[in-house]
């Protein structure tokens, strides 16, 4: 697939093949160049390996392993510039906004989501 100038890349990373293959396919959809990963390793990986801008870690929060948390630590190290935003069925949510990062409960629906990342990396 070829990439445009402008538009944006989003990592996003979840131990679930069904949200990675269901959130995946709806930010493709938005015209948003998407970057899989099933586990926080693998997503490092990724980021060390992807060579132009990643504006957008969409991670789960608990995964097995590396958590989102740490995750995105790691990465704002690598990428200052990186938004974050972590997504999860518990409520975790003050460490993240505490951090200025955002947070997403699930169960989400599309809507919520697409706002949400047009809103953190534009369209």
């Amino acid at each position: 697939m070829m990439i445009t100038a402008e538009q944006k890349t989003i990592l996003l990373v979840d131990d679930d093949p069904s949200i990675l293959r269901s959130v995946s396919a709806l930010l493709a959809d938005d015209n948003y160049n998407v970057l899989t990963s099933s586990n926080a390793g693998e997503a490092l990986q990724q980021s060390k390996d992807y060579k132009r801008d990643i504006h957008l870690l969409l991670s789960d929060f608990q995964m097995p392993g590396l958590s989102g948390v740490d995750l995105a630590n790691q990465m704002t190290l690598e990428r200052p510039k990186l938004k974050v935003l972590l997504m999860s069925g518990s409520t975790e949510r003050m460490l993240v906004v505490d951090k200025g990062w955002h947070f997403l409960a699930k169960p989400f629906i599309s809507s919520q989501l697409s706002a949400l990342v047009a809103g953190l990396v534009g369209v």
